[in-house]
């Protein structure tokens, strides 16, 4: 993929998690400096041997202000925070806190140093139970969990320090992150393990009994629910064309990150025993509260501004390079 290269020194919180492990990867290759923000809460060492590990919180005013004096940065990438769309209907507070609370304390010590580009990791959970597929980024947010809510209050946050700080941010919203880096060398190893794909091969590699599907009565095709399901890699290169775009044209954007089609959980599970060779006990439960029926991206924003084209469009594909990592790291990260 090309880039239009401006070197940038980068802070990048959250980079010892799933897609911040990925992203600074591609960040060094475009010729970033990268210094990695993390409490290791969600993350892990193992996958950031070669990079430089700040060990802080964002909930601690002064390890950002640390950071922040140690280094001249010219912009943030900002993945920290929590994640699990279920738990947060159960623990909001944690939520608050995390995702919104301490997204605060960054953007008050990023303004405090000048330092007025950032790179958000959203969701598509800001849109909720949308009307129309696949979903545009003008379609109304009307998240139905707190995880979806936080985010899109940050957003909000950006927009106004836009209009009164000139901070400018690009957000990415998300749908379905997934897959592994095709070396093999780092994957998913979330220690809140809720992602599908994932809970599906550990099952598959006898970690656990079986799989649950959570809802088999929404109006899809064939009663699960619908997500689009979107590489780890190809949401990395986007993060790229993003600070590239914003170094350009110093004007703040959003964008949907997806491969406009969705896969139902059904379908996931049976292309999953297929690429595995195992067939996995399934078990059927009733819905999660704030789950909603069909999540599926228009990208064509991403495509025609960032340039963004993703390289595993398939879901084979993503359930082929999760499943190669899983199985040569069936216990996850050592550390």
């Amino acid at each position: 993929m090309f880039y239009v290269l401006c070197f940038m020194k980068l802070l990048v919180t959250g980079g010892a998690g799933y897609i911040g492990s990925h992203t600074v990867r591609k960040l060094k290759e475009a010729g970033h400096e990268i210094i990695i923000f993390d409490n290791l809460s969600s993350g892990h060492r193992d996958a950031i041997k070669d990079f430089e590990l700040f060990e802080g919180d964002l909930a601690s005013k002064a390890d950002l202000k640390k950071v922040f004096a140690q280094n001249s940065f010219d912009g943030v990438v900002h993945f920290a925070g929590s994640i699990e769309a279920g738990e947060s209907m159960t623990d909001p507070k944690r939520f608050f806190e995390n995702n919104f609370v301490c997204g605060l304390n960054l953007l008050e010590a990023m303004l405090e140093r000048g330092v007025k580009k950032i790179i958000f990791s959203s969701s598509a959970a800001v849109y909720g139970e949308p009307e129309e597929m696949p979903i545009q980024e003008t379609a109304p947010k009307n998240p139905t969990n707190v995880y979806g809510l936080t985010k899109l209050m940050f957003e909000q946050v950006l927009d106004a320090y836009d209009h009164a700080y000139g901070l400018k941010s690009v957000a990415l919203r998300y749908f379905n992150a997934a897959g592994a880096d095709p070396t093999g060398e780092i994957g998913a190893d979330h220690k809140n393990k809720t992602h599908l794909i994932t809970l599906i091969l550990l099952t598959a590699l006898g970690k656990h009994d079986a799989i649950k599907v959570f809802g088999t009565d929404f109006p899809t095709a064939d009663g699960t629910g619908v997500r689009d399901y979107v590489h780890v890699n190809d949401l990395a290169e986007a993060h790229v064309l993003a600070l590239t775009y914003l170094e350009k044209n110093n004007v703040s954007n959003k964008f949907n990150l997806g491969n406009e089609k969705g896969t139902s959980v059904r379908q996931v599970i049976d292309i999953s025993k297929k690429i595995t060779g195992v067939d996995f006990k399934v078990i059927e439960e009733p819905r999660r509260d704030g789950d909603p029926a069909n999540l599926f991206a228009s990208s064509q924003k991403a495509q025609a501004i960032l340039g963004w084209q993703p390289q595993f469009p398939e879901i084979e594909q993503i359930v082929e390079t999760a499943w190669n990592w899983h199985r040569k790291n069936p216990d996850g990260f050592r550390e």
